[in-house]
């Protein structure tokens, strides 16, 4: 009897994976640029933001001491999806000596769609970050011009009139962020540190942030966002947003866009007993979504 290659399965599986991983690799990782990942074992991730004091008062000589409580203000929840996918090769396509061919094909093809759905999945964050119906645990879309304080107060991660990227709104969003407030309304000093953008405005941020001059105008000044460093990281183009002119800056406000990665990416083969095909797949577990929306400001474009 004839050995066919479905027998070997387990010799062929290194070459298959190796193939995979390179691939899968050469797609990139946009949403790195935007999420603080973490690893989850776990059915769900769920995170609290704290209220924290209101500013310590003076305390005369004689009196007590003053007792102040800290509060949850708002939870959020991550639940993990799994992502799955494979192919199956014929019996038939085996003994014709296609076995070669085709699995290094598919799994071409298999590692850009994994990349892709997780791409999509983490720019989705961003592309419904105006919508009216995606709201995350305050009861705001992502950015919003009123995030609710337990002091009673608001904050605002977007322009209250929005605009297009350009030097007048980037600047004043660097001076917003930097007006943010904890819970119990303490000034947190919470800067900008990387632009992302989708590919329609590279050339424009480009402009923005490395020329040394002012951009678009006849006088001599120099470029104060440059000069300054406001956004020390520059900018970084993320392919899958849909909105050509909508902008976004990452801030330095911790535990703000979080990935939760509950299993990685694992790749099995196997040979199906009642049809000879040989089957591959490729599966991981995860989940994107906010802890806290100030690690983020954004604006729709005008």
């Amino acid at each position: 009897m004839a050995i066919s290659r479905a027998q070997l399965l387990k010799e062929l599986l290194p070459g298959l994976n190796a193939l995979f991983g390179l691939e899968y690799a050469k797609y990139g990782e946009e949403t790195k640029e935007i999420f603080e990942t973490e690893s989850s074992d776990r059915s769900f991730e769920e995170e609290t933001k704290l209220s924290g004091f209101s500013a310590a008062p003076v305390k005369n000589e004689g009196s007590a001491i003053e007792y102040d409580n800290a509060q949850e203000a708002w939870s959020a929840r991550y639940t993990h999806e799994t992502i799955a996918m494979g192919f199956s090769i014929t019996e038939e396509a085996i003994e014709d000596n296609l076995y070669d061919s085709l699995s290094a094909r598919y799994t071409k093809a298999l590692a850009r769609a994994m990349a892709y759905t997780k791409q999509v999945k983490g720019a989705t964050i961003l592309n419904n970050a105006f919508a009216a119906g995606t709201t995350y645990g305050d009861g705001q879309t992502l950015c919003s011009t009123a995030h609710p304080l337990v002091s009673g107060g608001t904050n605002s991660n977007r322009p209250a009139v929005a605009a297009d990227l350009n030097e007048t709104s980037l600047e004043a969003a660097v001076i917003q962020i930097a007006g943010w407030t904890d819970e119990r309304s303490l000034l947190i000093a919470a800067k900008p540190r990387k632009l992302i953008i989708p590919p329609n405005l590279q050339f424009v941020a480009t402009r923005l942030l490395e020329t040394e001059g002012r951009v678009g105008t006849a006088d001599n000044d120099i470029n104060a966002l440059r000069n300054n460093g406001s956004i020390p990281e520059g900018f970084a183009v993320n392919h899958y947003l849909t909105d050509p002119d909508a902008w976004f800056l990452m801030t330095d406000v911790p535990n703000g866009l979080k990935h939760f990665v509950r299993t990685p990416m694992s790749t099995s083969m196997d040979a199906d007993f009642d049809t000879g095909n040989s089957r591959y797949k490729a599966r991981e577990r995860y989940s994107f979504g906010v802890s806290d929306p100030l690690g983020i400001y954004g604006s729709p474009g005008a």
